[in-house]
């Protein structure tokens, strides 16, 4: 007859084994849930100008930038009207990090960039911040439907525990403002470096007294209202841009 205890120990060791293995993928995606399916993200760049030296630094660019989009790409270039004062962002797209560390040596080596942009433009720049982003995974980058409207920029400080805690009733809370049918929908951010728990809306609108009448009714749209109410629980604060696309900008 076995000893006491010689059948369990098997069986407990085998439980363990199995238990080890499926910690990886248990923990993954309690850790911050799905995102796409690539190594593809966005770095989020905010510069605040000089007040005095706005629309000097805003003509660089748009003089200057086809140098810099020669190393990677832009997805857009905005000066903000409303909701921020002589503020830019840029969004840029990389095919990892890799991809980044390779685009900023080359940057660091080429002369014309730093001698007609860089060396003129820093001393019009009085703070800088940066992020980076993944699309989240039930978003695709869009395009508004023609040129000459304005963004607006969301963002929204989520409560900690990532899209495995908010995400699908955030998702809800968009695709209640998409259905409305008076925005167009660009993108939607997740935080991976910056400030974590952040996620970032762009929407396009033909003009900011179309995107006033759309929220207005929105407002009084019942399925608008139950999936806000839902999707605010998971949300600590919000704040919102109207940007205006440069000259250079990709987005229009």
């Amino acid at each position: 007859m076995l000893p006491p205890g010689a059948l369990r120990r098997p069986l407990a060791a085998a439980a363990r084994l199995a238990w080890a293995r499926a910690q990886p993928q248990a923990l993954a995606s309690l850790a911050t849930g799905p995102r796409q399916n690539n190594s593809i993200f966005y770095e989020i760049r905010t510069y605040d100008i000089k007040p005095s030296k706005m629309k000097e630094f805003v003509e660089m660019v748009n003089k200057y930038f086809h140098l810099r989009t020669a190393h990677s790409e832009l997805v857009g270039f905005w000066s903000a009207e409303l909701g921020a004062m002589n503020k830019v962002v840029h969004v840029w797209k990389y095919d990892n990090f890799a991809h980044r560390a390779a685009v900023r040596h080359a940057l660091a080596s080429d002369k014309d960039w730093q001698g007609k942009f860089i060396s003129a433009a820093l001393p019009l720049i009085e703070k800088q911040h940066n992020e980076v982003a993944y699309l989240v995974p039930w978003c695709q980058l869009g395009k508004p439907p023609k040129e000459g409207g304005v963004y607006e920029w969301v963002t929204f400080q989520m409560k900690p525990g990532g899209p495995a805690l908010w995400g699908e009733a955030f998702q809800a809370a968009v695709n209640a403002h998409i259905n409305t049918g008076y925005t167009k929908l660009i993108g939607v951010f997740h935080t991976e470096y910056g400030l974590l728990n952040t996620v970032h809306v762009i929407w396009w609108n033909e003009n900011p007294d179309h995107r006033a009448a759309g929220r207005h009714s929105a407002h009084e749209d019942a399925r608008v209202v139950a999936a806000v109410r839902d999707s605010v629980r998971f949300l600590d604060s919000q704040q919102n841009m109207l940007l205006i696309p440069l000259q250079c900008s990709p987005l229009k």
